[in-house]
C-alpha cells in the first residue's frame, strides 16, 4: 500500500471554534497546531514551504490546486520544509516530466500533517475577520480543548538559524550577515558580489571584527523575542558602515533604533503586494510574507519613510537621513513571485563601494 497517497478524515479546528473537515494523510496520527496563515500566491508553493519564515505555523493556500507541478529540489529555500503544516483545497497529482517528487510524497517523507478537500475560500474569510487565528489539524473523532489554541508558543531560533559562523565567496570588502532564518535565494543575490560573506547565528556578537557592512535577514516568530539579535544591532546603528534588512530585518532594525512594530491582523503573505516609492509614483510588486509592521509614528526623526503599501498604506520601507541604512519589508529577490526591487541589492553594494 502507498501511505503517502492514502487519506482518512481529519478536521481542521480554529480557535475562533469554526471547524472544517476533509482529508488527512492515513499516516498522520499526533494532532498539530500552530497560528494559522494564508498565502495568497498562485505558484512557488515549494519555496513557501520550505521558507524559515513561516516555521512552526500551518500555512493555507488560496490558489486550489497545490502540487501539480511537484517538487524540485532546486526551488528549496532551505534543507527541509518549515511549516508546521499545509492546508489545501485539492492536492493535485504532479506532471511527470517536471519533477523530482510528488507532493504528497513530500510531506510523507517529512512527516509533514497536511488537510486538504476544505472549503479555503471561506477558511481565509475567517482568518481575515479573526485576528491572529491559531488551529489544529487532527483525526475527525479527536476532540480539542479550544483554551490550548489559545495559548502562544515562542519559536526557538536555534532551529532556523546557523549554529557557528559560515564564509562564502572572494574579494577585499566583507559582509556580515546575521542569519534569523535567512532564504537561501537571499543568500544567492549576496553572493554574486565580488567580496567576502560571514554569515552568523542570530546571537553572534561580530562587532569586535573587521567588516565593511550587514545584510539583517528574513525569520521566524514574534520580532522582539530576538533580544540578542536587537543588541548587536543597536551597536551596529552606532557605525557609518552599511546595513540592508529584509522582511524581519526591518522590523529589527526599527526595534533597535527605539520604534515599536505592532502584529497584523493576518499580515502580507504573497508575491503581488503593490509598493510605492515614497515621493515617486513608482510601484512595484513585491513577493512578501510577515506578519508584524512597524509603527510609523514611532520611528524617530532620523528616519524616514522608503515604501509604502498602497493596498493598507503600511510602511513597507525606511531609510536612514544620514547614515547609509535602509530596509524592506518585503523579498527583493522575489522568489517566488515578481523581481521589480532586484535593484536595491545594488543599491546596498553602491553603499559598500563608496
Amino acid at each position: 500500500m502507498d501511505k503517502a497517497n492514502t487519506f482518512k478524515l481529519g478536521k481542521l479546528v480554529l480557535s475562533t471554534g469554526d471547524v472544517f473537515y476533509g482529508k488527512i494523510g492515513c499516516w498522520q496520527s499526533s494532532p498539530i497546531s500552530g497560528e494559522i496563515v494564508f498565502n495568497t500566491g498562485m505558484m512557488g508553493y515549494v519555496e513557501s514551504i520550505t521558507d524559515p519564515s513561516y516555521f512552526s505555523q500551518l500555512l493555507v493556500f488560496s490558489y486550489p490546486l497545490i502540487g501539480n507541478y511537484g517538487v524540485n529540489k532546486e526551488d528549496y529555500e532551505s534543507s527541509h520544509i518549515q511549516v508546521a503544516g499545509i492546508i489545501t483545497s485539492e492536492i493535485m497529482p504532479s506532471i511527470p516530466e517536471r519533477k523530482n517528487l510528488d507532493f504528497l510524497t513530500w510531506c510523507y517523507n517529512e512527516k509533514i500533517p497536511f488537510i486538504t478537500d476544505i472549503d479555503t475560500r471561506s477558511l481565509i474569510k475567517i482568518i481575515r475577520n479573526g485576528c491572529n487565528v491559531t488551529a489544529v489539524i487532527t483525526e475527525a473523532n479527536d476532540a480539542i480543548d479550544l483554551n490550548l489554541l489559545k495559548i502562544e508558543s515562542r519559536v526557538n531560533l536555534n532551529n532556523v538559524s546557523i549554529s557557528s559562523p559560515q564564509e562564502y565567496g572572494q574579494g577585499i570588502k566583507k559582509i556580515i550577515v546575521i542569519d534569523c532564518g535567512i532564504k537561501k535565494s537571499l543568500l544567492e543575490e549576496l553572493k554574486k558580489f565580488p567580496c567576502i560573506i560571514k554569515c552568523v547565528p542570530f546571537n553572534y556578537d561580530f562587532t569586535t571584527e573587521p567588516f565593511d557592512a550587514v545584510f539583517i535577514s528574513n525569520g521566524p516568530g514574534d520580532p522582539r523575542d530576538y533580544i540578542e539579535t536587537i543588541y548587536v544591532i543597536k551597536k551596529i546603528l552606532s557605525l557609518n558602515k552599511p546595513v540592508f534588512g529584509v522582511c524581519l530585518g526591518i522590523q529589527l532594525i526599527a526595534l533597535a533604533s527605539g520604534a515599536s512594530i505592532y502584529k497584523m491582523n493576518f499580515g502580507h503573505r504573497g508575491q503581488n503586494q503593490p509598493c510605492q516609492l515614497e515621493g515617486t509614483q513608482q510601484c512595484y510588486l513585491t513577493s512578501q510574507n510577515h506578519g508584524y509592521s512597524i509603527l510609523e509614528s514611532s520611528l524617530s526623526e532620523e528616519w524616514s519613510i522608503m515604501f509604502r503599501n498602497i493596498n493598507d498604506y503600511t510602511t513597507e520601507g525606511i531609510q536612514h537621513k544620514t547614515k547609509p541604512f535602509f530596509a524592506v519589508q518585503f523579498h527583493p529577490e522575489g522568489n517566488p513571485g515578481p523581481a521589480d526591487t532586484n535593484w536595491l541589492f545594488n543599491k546596498f553594494w553602491d553603499s559598500i563601494e563608496k
